[in-house]
């Protein structure tokens, strides 16, 4: 479900939902939509050290909040002159998602509501779980509100029901490739890290019982909508 439809489907049951725009960073799909792109746009910035050899691109986070806030932003404005935006969020799912996380670390005032489902917290050995004190270095204006963090995942995502036509040895390596993410573990210490910030109005940690990395994302999205509108 994409962000636009589920702000549609809010509207029957919520009719004074404010109005809202929906925003979507994409690139031209070629043979598929995680191209070497988007690794690029989302990889945190290792200062001082060099890139990670996965996914093996170079680090390329800071110009895409750079391209958020000096083009995108300015651009949506001028094409809506007659809109007073009040609000906004960031949204990212898994790699997407680790993204969303470092935004959140470095640049706390890009954004009103940070909504990251299933991050790549993995990525880089945990190199952002070992700084999230980027939280504190970070700008913040006295005159700016201070952002509320949402983070969800699916509890299947580290550990994995049997399918029922899986064989052991397939569900042997599922098992062991998804402990190795370490979803729920890798969560809950990102929470526990940044639940008592002083830079944060409010964080939310969502576990959804019987989804995967896959099914997580479409369920975060809408749900995280929720939260944005009622911040």
């Amino acid at each position: 479900m994409t962000g636009t439809e589920a702000w549609r489907r809010r509207l029957p049951v919520e009719p004074t939902q404010p109005d809202s725009i929906v925003v979507s960073i994409g690139y031209p799909i070629t043979d598929s939509v995680y191209g070497s792109q988007r690794s690029i746009d989302f990889q945190p910035v290792t200062p001082g050290e060099p890139a990670p050899p996965i996914p093996g691109v170079r680090e390329g986070a800071d110009d895409f909040i750079n391209f958020i806030e000096g083009t995108l932003r300015p651009f949506i404005r001028s094409e809506f002159p007659n809109v007073q935006f009040s609000r906004d969020a960031l949204y990212g799912h898994s790699f997407g998602g680790l993204f969303v996380v470092y935004a959140l670390l470095r640049r706390p005032d890009l954004f009103d509501t940070f909504l990251s489902a299933s991050p790549a917290l993995f990525w880089n050995d945990g190199y952002i779980l070992d700084h999230v004190s980027w939280l504190d270095e970070a700008p913040l204006p006295e005159n700016t509100t201070k952002p509320a963090f949402r983070l969800a995942y699916g509890d299947l995502e580290q550990y994995p029901v049997r399918r029922r036509t899986e064989t052991d040895e397939r569900y042997k390596f599922r098992k062991e490739l998804f402990a190795t993410f370490a979803m729920t573990d890798n969560c809950h210490t990102l929470y526990e890290r940044l639940k008592g910030s002083s830079k944060l109005r409010d964080i939310v940690l969502k576990e959804y019982v019987g989804s995967d990395h896959a099914s997580v994302g479409g369920v975060a999205l809408t749900d995280g909508i929720d939260y944005f509108v009622d911040w």
